[in-house]
């Protein structure tokens, strides 16, 4: 499994969603990848163009979302595992 977070600073959701993340050891092992659209301009025009509007964003090879979801995140530990 492979997936993005999508990340900005002093954001509570961003930091909220990375903890759970790790909790359910989906960040170690895993074809992941951080981007702080605070630093990248164009990760952040791609986020718009493809409607989001907050931050966290988490895109998966089969689903994607934005804000703190720990059900999303839920699903997503078995497929990791």
């Amino acid at each position: 499994m492979t997936f993005a977070l999508y990340t900005k600073a002093n954001c509570v959701q961003c930091d909220a969603t990375k903890r759970a993340l790790e909790k359910k050891g989906l960040v170690e092992g895993v074809d992941y990848q951080a981007v702080h659209v605070d630093q990248d301009a164009a990760a952040l025009e791609q986020l718009k163009e493809l409607g989001f509007l907050q931050a966290p964003v988490v895109i998966t090879e089969t689903d994607s979302w934005s804000g703190f979801r720990p059900d999303k995140i839920a699903a997503l530990a078995p497929i990791a595992a």
